[in-house]
């Protein structure tokens, strides 16, 4: 069992396909390492063990049959809880989705589905995406599978931990401001958050449509592309999806990166950043001087403005997203004597603090009198934080950030003051408003043996470049290599 949860997801599809490994074999190790895991790490909301069972059989007859297997077949994968699978409880980690089943998939599990993936459960996540640290679950905190007594990012903290704690080899999370970079940073794995538009996103909860993007989290690079390669794509289903062309991503991964030339934002080096982070950082600089890459100075003069733009903007979008959940037509219902107090007490009861926070802050920026003054000049900022990325890229190829200011604190630690906990997204947030692709991968550890992450951006749709630099990477050096002792 242990060669097997060590494996990568490209590693486990090619020994499935070639029956040196069944599906079956594969899925009940997984599901093995996740019940005995589990406890300590509560990544899982739902094990979904019969299910995944079933779609394993199915994938371990097609393979012994002859018949034509998808690029995933056999593979286990993890999915957030605010993506839907057809019949299957789907919480957003909320009470007042508490009982709700999804009456149909998202496009990415159709997807996944004719690629031959293997569901093994939902992932624990701040509820409806709204948060840092999976804090904010309604059900219980996720843990850091390398230090339990630390948060493991949010609001994809469950998918980070599944994969980082070997209890699924891939996971799907969901980014709006840094929601898969942030957790795949402190729990030493690979996140991406694709272009704007690239992955549909009919079928997961909406927290702020302008900003949303599902995305792959996994142990490697080669397994981010390879699970990229399957979710990407068009849909007409979903009006923000892009109709452009999809490379093969695992087809120029291992080009040479010689000449790539690669931006320092000055904004993203500053000296709140932690010790630890900023060696690790760079370190990652010279290996990519040593494989030939490029360094160029470069500003992005907007960066001070990007978190409060983000929260007008994220939180008017949530006051818009959320009002449909109003205790009649689905989710959790107060009973009441009037349709007022049902209203009322079925959000009121069925919102966690957080989620009601932002509700109140967005439907404040709003409002008669104060919409120009909030949301309207946010949206103007934000198409200049934009430029500022246009302009960046005339110059360079792809931009190297951290991924977060500071390792994973502790739990606890700033769930009492939710500015400082907004603010340890400073790094991943300006990525969403600008649309483009970014990524995380590890680049060391903390002191205190807590994992680090290195961010690369690119350009819209050119995601391609930054998995050639990722990967180059990723080669020279073993983080990807290390596994946590839980």
């Amino acid at each position: 069992m242990n060669e097997i949860i060590k494996m990568s997801a490209t590693t486990l599809a090619e020994k499935i396909k070639n029956k040196e490994l069944s599906s079956v074999e594969v899925t009940k190790a997984f599901i093995k390492r996740a019940k005995e895991t589990d406890p300590k790490i509560k990544a899982y909301i739902s094990i979904t063990e019969e299910y995944a069972i079933n779609q394993a059989e199915e994938s371990d007859k097609k393979i012994a049959s002859g018949a034509e297997t998808g690029e995933l077949e056999g593979v286990p994968i993890a999915i957030k809880d605010n993506i839907l699978i057809e019949n299957i409880k789907m919480t957003a980690s909320s009470k007042i989705l508490e009982n709700y089943t999804a009456p149909y998939d998202a496009t990415v599990i159709e997807k996944l589905k004719k690629a031959g993936a293997v569901f093994i459960g939902k992932t624990n996540l701040d509820e409806f995406a709204m948060g840092s640290s999976t804090e904010n679950s309604a059900f219980f905190t996720t843990k850091n599978p390398w230090n339990t007594e630390h948060i493991p990012g949010g609001s994809s903290g469950g998918s980070a931990s599944a994969v980082s704690a070997m209890t699924a080899p891939l996971a799907l999370g969901t980014d709006t401001g840094g929601s898969i970079r942030q957790p795949a940073s402190c729990c030493g794995i690979v996140g991406l958050k694709p272009t704007y538009g690239r992955v549909s996103r009919f079928g997961a909860v909406a927290f702020a449509s302008s900003l949303d993007q599902i995305g792959p989290m996994s142990k490697t690079v080669e397994d981010s592309a390879l699970l990229l390669n399957v979710i990407a794509g068009f849909d007409k289903k979903d009006s923000t999806s892009i109709n452009v062309p999809v490379p093969d991503y695992l087809e120029t991964i291992k080009q040479d990166i010689k000449g790539l030339k690669i931006g320092l934002p000055k904004e993203y080096f500053i000296d709140g950043l932690d010790s630890d982070v900023k060696k690790s950082i760079e370190k990652a600089i010279e290996i990519y001087k040593k494989a030939g890459a490029e360094f160029v100075e470069i500003s992005l003069p907007l960066t001070d403005y990007a978190v409060a733009v983000y929260y007008i903007i994220c939180c008017s979008e949530a006051s818009a997203n959320l009002a449909r959940y109003d205790g009649v037509r689905y989710g959790f219902r107060a009973e009441c004597d009037n349709l007022l107090d049902e209203y009322q007490k079925s959000r009121g009861h069925g919102f966690g603090p957080e989620v009601k926070r932002r509700i109140m802050l967005g439907t404040y920026a709003l409002s008669a009198g104060y919409y120009d003054a909030y949301y309207g000049k946010a949206q103007k900022v934000r198409t200049l934080i934009k430029q500022d990325f246009e302009n960046a890229f005339k110059k360079v190829d792809l931009i190297l950030t951290p991924s977060a200011p500071t390792p994973a604190f502790k739990i606890g630690e700033k769930s009492s003051d939710p500015l400082q906990m907004y603010l340890s997204d400073i790094f991943t947030i300006s990525c969403n408003l600008a649309a483009v692709p970014g990524m995380s991968i590890p680049c060391g550890f903390s002191e205190k043996g807590i994992p680090i992450g290195m961010q690369l951006l690119a350009s819209n749709f050119d995601e391609q470049t930054m998995f050639k630099a990722a990967y180059s990477y990723q080669q020279a050096t073993e983080w990807h290599k290390q596994f946590p002792n839980i």
